[in-house]
């Protein structure tokens, strides 16, 4: 008998429901910065979203540079930080493996230029790493997401790589990169591209 008042304090669901609204209002406004799908993203099959931007060595990279030639595009937090670094230079080691099949390479921060130009400098990066300080192309592709250390929560790029076809279309996408190995593993996938 005493657990029956219990089963009658059910019907207080519709209270938490009544929240729902808010929640979803959230949820919305977080998409919106995440990008599509609340930071899903593009995939395989679709098109690559568009790019302009600055980058080291005083070029600009982007997409119309490209078109018509496959690419990688990488996205990374933050340069000179252990595990962009090592990524950084395990592309760079491959750089020519990756241009005998074809291929350029792009890395993609939201640092400012300044320590992109340091970090590319000090590690002699030949590839173009790019500077997108607004976010826009880290949220076109899905990448700019809410992340957490230490019981705060704050906005950051979640380490990805899209490789993109010859004809502008998302070939491969790896989302939450390990760095071990994924250089090797992003090659092996770009000389199986067709043609």
């Amino acid at each position: 008998m005493a657990k029956s008042p219990a089963k009658a304090a059910r019907p207080a669901a519709p209270k938490t429901a009544a929240k729902a609204p808010p929640a979803e209002a959230a949820a919305k406004a977080k998409a919106a910065t995440a990008g599509p799908a609340g930071g899903a993203g593009p995939g395989p099959g679709d098109p690559a979203p568009a790019f302009s931007l600055p980058a080291s060595g005083g070029r600009t990279a982007s997409s119309a540079s490209l078109k018509g030639r496959p690419y990688v595009l990488y996205f990374y937090p933050k340069a000179d930080t252990p595990g962009c670094t090592r990524e950084a230079c395990d592309f760079n080691e491959a750089l020519t493996q990756f241009r005998k099949a074809g291929l350029d390479i792009v890395g993609v921060s939201p640092d400012p230029m300044k320590p992109i130009e340091k970090f590319a400098q000090k590690f002699r990066l030949d590839f173009p790493l790019a500077s997108d300080e607004d976010h826009a192309l880290a949220a076109a592709y899905g990448v700019w997401v809410e992340k957490s250390m230490y019981g705060r929560t704050y906005m950051g790029i979640e380490r990805s790589t899209f490789l993109v076809g010859p004809e502008g279309r998302i070939a491969r996408a790896w989302r939450k990169v390990s760095v071990p190995g994924h250089a090797a593993e992003v090659l092996e996938a770009a000389r199986a591209l067709p043609g």
